[in-house]
């Protein structure tokens, strides 16, 4: 079954430390409001339910959040 990803735990951060820097860093919030809705769409179209993404296109889903992810990791150091 698939699951949301953790990012506080991912990039081994708390989340009051994240909340402080979203706080101070407008792009950085954003970049966390889009990578909890891509990571939405993944996760629904992991579902073994969902018919609605080729895996081409869960693919490009992936690498979309990863980039995201890789960006706000360099933020916040």
């Amino acid at each position: 079954m698939p699951v949301s990803h953790d990012l506080c735990q991912d990039l081994n951060c708390t989340k009051d430390h994240i909340q402080q820097k979203r706080s101070e860093d407008p792009r950085l919030d954003s970049l966390f409001q889009k990578y909890s809705l891509l990571d939405a769409e993944v996760v629904d179209a992991e579902k073994p339910t969902s018919a609605t993404l080729s895996g081409e296109a869960l693919e490009t889903l992936k690498k979309k959040r990863l980039q995201i992810k890789d960006e706000i990791a360099k933020r916040l150091q």
